[in-house]
């Protein structure tokens, strides 16, 4: 009498089935990992040089001393404007610092053709710029931390 053997798990046809299906999921899990790889590469790389971009615009921005609207006036050491004539004030230069002038300033520089009271004076007034004065949104920008 020969005795019947229960199938072997290897050549039983629903655990070949179950394994072709396990299979087929690895490997549909394994293209949305790549495919998520993909895209977050590629995200990556466009949002680097945006903000490259950022910083580069940053520090090309300029802050007027003082702003067109209040041009004839002179500049005190507390960086308030005064009228034009006023003892101890600085006239103002009417150009305008780039971002990065003023970072380097900020930073114990100079701001290109100043003296020493002259630089302080106009680092006071950029310091004291506030919304909607020309000048402050590049400003407020060398503040924020990178």
């Amino acid at each position: 009498m020969s005795e019947q053997l229960p199938p072997s798990p290897v050549s039983d046809p629903a655990v070949i089935g179950a394994e072709a299906g396990n299979a087929d999921l690895m490997a549909s899990s394994r293209r949305q990992l790549l495919m998520g790889g993909a895209a977050a590469a590629s995200a990556i790389v466009s949002i680097r040089p945006a903000l490259a971009n950022t910083a580069a615009s940053v520090l090309n921005c300029t802050i007027p001393v003082p702003d067109q609207g209040r041009a004839g006036n002179y500049v005190a050491p507390n960086g308030q404007l005064v009228p034009a004539g006023t003892s101890g004030a600085f006239p103002a230069t009417g150009r305008s610092y780039t971002g990065e002038q003023v970072k380097q300033a900020l930073r114990g520089g100079r701001l290109p053709g100043t003296s020493y009271d002259q630089n302080q004076a106009y680092l006071n007034y950029i310091r004291r710029l506030q919304s909607g004065t020309s000048g402050f949104t590049c400003y407020a920008s060398l503040q924020m931390p990178r």
